[in-house]
């Protein structure tokens, strides 16, 4: 029997079982991760990229967009370009168009403007959040928050993953006052690009911006958040019946410009002003 005099050593807490805060992350880096996650709708207004979403048992180091048919990585991948705050077109990576905004300069009557308190709301990027000295978002205002999405209806969550970081700060000695948990945080890259790479547990506060399809499993999910854009470009599901669940998300190109003829089916087909159009007086343009 041992001696009840001698100290015992203690086991090292399960991480659901951690002190709150975690002491072994920075206060300040949680914080600043959480301001982050709330900063998209003014980070880009722009973005061509390409996503995929995976189901259970895909682990992420066999998720090889060029993995042949058949093998345990096959998935879907598709090639999007987005403008803010309504224009979107996605396509599969050979170009065959599976959706086209078709309705970007669609007018609106006046019993839609009148009818809703939502039509009054601006776009977030005509409105001025609380920033903080390096640009990123303190506390967002109130606006006409979401983007255009296509497919899995966590599509918008992943453009803008406020709910990984809540709208305002919360005083940080509450436990269960931010709605996620940050077990671990560190900078790392995903396709070429600087990231934060953060473990997280979902709160009794956690609420996903789409009802019925959060970003996170019900235990620990390993999520990047884009350093520049504020995009979540991955998650991955690492507990539960729902382990490797996920998306993978590969940023193209951030703020270049896109004209409204690459939102609508069928475009315009302007005048290609490179091409002289012969004009004889008297007779009216010729033909080409």
């Amino acid at each position: 029997m041992a001696n009840p005099a001698t100290p015992q050593p203690h086991p090292e807490p399960s991480p659901d079982r951690r002190p709150f805060p975690d002491p072994r992350i920075p206060p300040e880096r949680t914080a600043a991760f959480r301001r982050l996650c709330r900063s998209s709708p003014w980070r880009w207004s722009t973005l061509r990229f390409e996503v995929a979403w995976f189901g259970p048992g895909v682990p992420s180091g066999t998720r090889n967009r060029d993995a042949g048919p058949g093998s345990a990585a096959e998935s879907v991948w598709v090639r999007a370009w987005l403008r803010r705050p309504d224009a979107l077109r996605v396509e599969t990576p050979d170009g065959h168009l599976l959706h086209s905004t078709t309705g970007i300069h669609a007018s609106r009557g006046l019993f839609y403007a009148a009818g809703t308190r939502a039509s009054w709301m601006l776009p977030p990027q005509l409105t001025t959040p609380v920033y903080d000295d390096d640009g990123l978002v303190r506390r967002r205002p109130e606006a006409a928050y979401g983007d255009p999405s296509f497919g899995d209806p966590r599509w918008a969550a992943v453009l803008d993953p406020v709910e990984l970081g809540g709208a305002e700060p919360a005083p940080a000695e509450l436990p269960f006052s931010h709605p996620v948990r940050v077990l671990a945080l560190e900078e790392a890259t995903h396709a070429g690009r600087a990231v934060l790479e953060a473990v997280l547990t979902p709160n009794r506060t956690y609420r996903a911006a789409v009802a019925g399809h959060p970003l996170l499993g019900p235990g620990r999910t390993r999520v990047r958040i884009d350093a520049v854009t504020a995009v979540c470009v991955s998650t991955e599901v690492l507990d539960g019946p729902g382990a490797g669940s996920g998306h993978d998300l590969r940023i193209l190109g951030v703020d270049e410009y896109m004209l409204d003829d690459l939102f609508v089916e069928h475009p315009a087909n302007l005048t290609d002003v490179r091409r002289h159009v012969p004009w004889v007086v008297g007779h009216g343009p010729q033909p080409l």
